[in-house]
């Protein structure tokens, strides 16, 4: 029982940054994912940037250790993410690329927001049709 809770936690934690890494992308289609992914996506800056170690982290590790199963070191990015993949997750290289894949969709995401709001703002006369 408590290593499945570790294990439903593990995927909560992916999903948490699935959507940091998309909510701004899924947000052109759908504007209410950002009432998630703002709050949600500060939170992890907050967390990362600060060197905290996450809530989610904690209480997995914790669940593990309380199923008999042994834990892990460098974080959920660096388990599950980073180290499979042979980069290591203190490696200036790797923590290059996971701010790059952090930054580069939310960046587009936000910006594409940015212009489809000003649009929108600006537009006070109906566009004009073809006559036909």
């Amino acid at each position: 029982m408590l290593w499945t809770a570790a294990v439903a936690v593990a995927v909560l934690h992916g999903l948490a940054v699935a959507l940091m890494l998309t909510g701004s992308l899924l947000a052109l289609r759908r504007p209410r994912v950002l009432w998630l992914h703002v709050p949600l996506g500060l939170t992890i800056l907050g967390l990362y940037l600060s060197g905290s170690d996450c809530p989610l982290t904690t209480f997995e590790l914790w669940l593990r250790e309380r199923a008999g199963r042994p834990g892990y070191t460098g974080g959920f990015i660096g388990h599950y993410l980073t180290e499979p993949c042979g980069f290591p997750v203190h490696a200036t290289s790797t923590q290059v690329g996971i701010y790059a894949v952090a930054f580069l969709p939310n960046v587009v995401g936000y910006g594409l927001l940015a212009v489809r709001a000003r649009r929108g703002s600006g537009a006070s006369t109906p566009p004009a049709h073809a006559a036909g």
